[in-house]
C-alpha cells in the first residue's frame, strides 16, 4: 500500500508528459519514468530506450537526495538529444544534471543509482554497468567542449568513451574524464580525478593523479 501511496503523490501532468514523449504507447501505458516537478526538461529530444522488462516507476528522476542539500530548491535538468538506454531500475538523484549530445549514447545498467547534485555529460558514449552508486558533486564527461590542436592542426583532446564496470562506487567530488574505465567491484574515493583505465578490480582508488591502495575489497550498499 505504502508504494502505491509513493507513486500517487508523485505522479504530475510532467511524468505523463515525459513518458508519452519518449515512449511508444505500450510502454508509456505503465509510466515506468517519474520525474519531479522539479526537473527541468531543458531538451526533451532524442530517444529513451530500455533493454528490459518495462514496470512502472522504475526510473525514478529529481528525487530522493541528501540531507546536507535544500531538494526543495536544488533543479534537475534533463538536456537529451542523444539516447538513453536504461537496462533496469535507476535513480538519479535531486539536482542532478542529464546532458546526452546528438550522437551520444549514455547507457544505465540496472540499480542505477545517484544520490544527488551529479553531473553526466555525453557526446560519445558513457555506459554503466550495473549496480553503481555514485555520491554527490560528481562530474562525469566525456569531451572537454573546446578542442586543443598542435601546430600541424592535429587534434590532441578528442572526445572519449567511458565505461564504468558493475558494482562501482564513486565518492563525492569525484571527476570522471575522457578515456577513464574503472573495473567491477571498484570503490573510487572522493575527490579522485580519473581519466584513464584503472588496472585491477576489487580496488580502492584514490586521488590526483588516481592510484590503487587497496586491493581485493568488497563494499556494500
Amino acid at each position: 500500500m505504502k508504494r502505491y501511496i509513493n507513486f500517487f503523490f508523485r505522479l504530475n501532468l510532467k511524468t505523463i508528459y515525459f513518458n508519452f514523449k519518449y515512449l511508444p504507447f505500450s510502454q508509456a501505458i505503465r509510466l515506468p519514468i517519474l520525474i519531479s516537478r522539479r526537473v527541468y526538461l531543458r531538451a526533451a529530444k532524442g530517444k529513451i530506450s530500455f533493454e528490459c522488462p518495462v514496470r512502472t516507476a522504475m526510473v525514478q528522476i529529481g528525487y530522493e537526495g541528501v540531507g546536507i542539500f535544500d531538494h526543495k530548491k536544488s533543479r534537475s535538468i534533463w538536456e537529451v538529444s542523444g539516447e538513453v538506454v536504461f537496462k533496469g531500475k535507476a535513480v538519479i538523484g535531486h539536482g542532478s544534471k542529464i546532458s546526452v549530445r546528438k550522437g551520444g549514447v549514455l547507457s544505465l545498467g540496472d540499480n542505477f543509482v545517484i544520490s544527488a547534485e551529479t553531473s553526466i555529460v555525453v557526446t560519445t558514449n558513457v555506459t554503466f554497468g550495473n549496480n553503481n552508486l555514485l555520491s554527490w558533486d560528481i562530474l562525469v564527461m566525456d569531451t572537454d567542449f573546446h578542442l586543443i590542436e598542435d601546430e600541424s592542426g592535429k587534434v590532441l583532446n578528442s572526445p572519449m568513451p567511458i565505461v564504468i564496470g558493475d558494482k562501482v562506487w564513486i565518492g563525492c567530488r569525484s571527476v570522471i574524464l575522457k578515456g577513464a574505465n574503472i573495473p567491477d567491484n571498484c570503490v573510487i574515493g572522493a575527490n579522485s580525478v580519473l581519466s584513464r583505465e584503472l588496472e585491477e578490480e576489487k580496488g580502492v582508488y584514490v586521488g590526483n593523479p588516481i592510484k590503487l591502495v587497496k586491493r581485493n575489497i568488497t563494499w556494500n550498499y
